[in-house]
């Protein structure tokens, strides 16, 4: 018996899976930090990424070797959105607790809702507006500005967010004659590029053979994350997969404890509950809406 699943099932499928892939390059990749500086790790991994993409798109025939006129300015965005969230979201990966650093990815839904709202002239609501704001609340009480627990790099990964929506954002406008494997080769061979240029600005370590296997690992899992993350933007509707991307904090903390010996503190984990709370709610309300969409309100 074949279960059928709608478009936004399969969204949430395709998010979960994404979340799944991406903790585990993360906590890769940190361990990596034992080993090589950020942007030669970066460069290492995406030598080992797009040599895999490229044979999994030439096995497809995805290549694509005239780029619609239409798709090319969304494209670049794209690109643009995921280098900068990836830069930003490894440096404040390498600097402070992996926890952390996801709890305020979370906030990422959100964002990635209100960004739908104002740019996709998606129906969002009073109520859910303030879901949104109650979750950058819990952003700040995460990152704690001005107080003794506030670490800068935290900055980095709310600077994360905002690249990675418009990532998200753009993806969702791309049109289906490009493929999403081809897409995910272009941002490959993107952020090796970058993090090539970018390994000359720090210290290149010497390479050894556990920091290869971590990068080729993280390389694998990333690919994963990729091909799920622009599956997810183009089937259903992005206020409902965007909050199964909340997957991948439960991942973060258990990883963060068995691997790194991380405890999140009470803020931390306060500020997450709000975040997924309202993350929660949005999903929810949306489902809500859903079946009174016969009726014209919006909330």
């Amino acid at each position: 018996m074949t279960i059928q699943l709608s478009d936004n099932m399969r969204g949430a499928a395709y998010m979960s899976i994404s979340m799944a892939a991406f903790v585990l390059n993360d906590t890769t990749m940190k361990l990596a930090a034992e080993h090589l500086s950020m942007f030669q790790a970066m460069f290492l991994r995406g030598i080992f990424t797009t040599i895999l993409l490229g044979a999994l798109t030439a096995y497809n025939k995805a290549f694509v070797f005239r780029i619609p006129k239409a798709d090319r300015k969304t494209l670049v965005l794209r690109l643009i959105g995921e280098i900068g969230g990836t830069v930003c979201f490894l440096t404040a990966l390498f600097n402070m607790p992996i926890a952390n650093a996801t709890a305020i990815l979370q906030a990422l839904p959100l964002a990635v809702t209100l960004a739908g709202a104002l740019f996709l002239r998606e129906a969002v609501g009073w109520r859910r507006y303030l879901a949104i704001a109650v979750g950058f609340i819990g952003v700040l009480i995460i990152v704690r500005p001005g107080s003794d627990g506030f670490n800068e790099f935290s900055l980095w990964a709310v600077a994360a967010v905002f690249f990675i929506v418009l990532r998200d954002i753009t993806t969702r406008q791309l049109s289906q004659a490009v493929p999403s494997l081809f897409v995910s080769l272009l941002t490959s061979i993107a952020i090796l590029t970058v993090g090539g240029v970018l390994s000359f600005t720090m210290e290149w370590k010497p390479v050894t053979a556990e920091g290869l296997f971590l990068l080729s690992g993280a390389a694998v899992f990333v690919i994963f994350g990729y091909l799920f993350s622009v599956m997810t933007m183009r089937v259903g509707d992005i206020s409902f997969s965007s909050p199964f991307r909340y997957t991948i904090l439960l991942w973060a903390i258990i990883l963060g404890i068995i691997v790194f010996g991380d405890i999140p503190d009470q803020w931390t984990i306060f500020g997450s509950l709000i975040i997924v709370g309202s993350g929660v709610y949005t999903f929810y309300r949306e489902r809500f809406m859903g079946r009174r969409a016969g009726a014209g309100t919006k909330s």
